[in-house]
Parts: structure tokens; C-alpha cells; sequence
């Protein structure tokens, strides 16, 4: 469950907090944290050398 610990125990005003609470966790690890298991870079960067690679 993606985001489930990081909005647990929080409260949210609105609907629309918690969608844009959830959009920059996802960013964040998406984007910005990188991985040790892909060669400390961030799943989106990973992706676009390994696309370049296969094309």
C-alpha cells in the first residue's frame, strides 16, 4: 500500500489535501529518492537509461 504509513495517524481537511499529501509522496520516491538496488538513481532516471539502452 503506497503512502499508507506516511498518511497514517494525519488528518486531512479535504479530499483534495490528501490527493496532493499522496501526489508528492509519489513524486518524491519516484523523482528525487534514489535506490541503492538501481544504482543510486531515482526509478525515473533507471527507466529512461534503460530505455535508452534497449531502443
Amino acid at each position: 500500500m503506497i503512502g499508507y504509513n506516511y498518511v497514517r495517524c494525519r488528518h486531512f481537511d479535504t479530499l483534495t489535501d490528501l490527493t496532493r499529501e499522496l501526489h508528492d509522496y509519489v513524486h518524491l520516491f519516484n523523482h528525487i529518492r534514489i535506490y541503492g538496488a538501481l544504482g543510486y538513481l531515482t526509478p525515473i532516471q533507471y527507466n529512461l537509461e534503460h530505455f535508452k539502452k534497449v531502443v
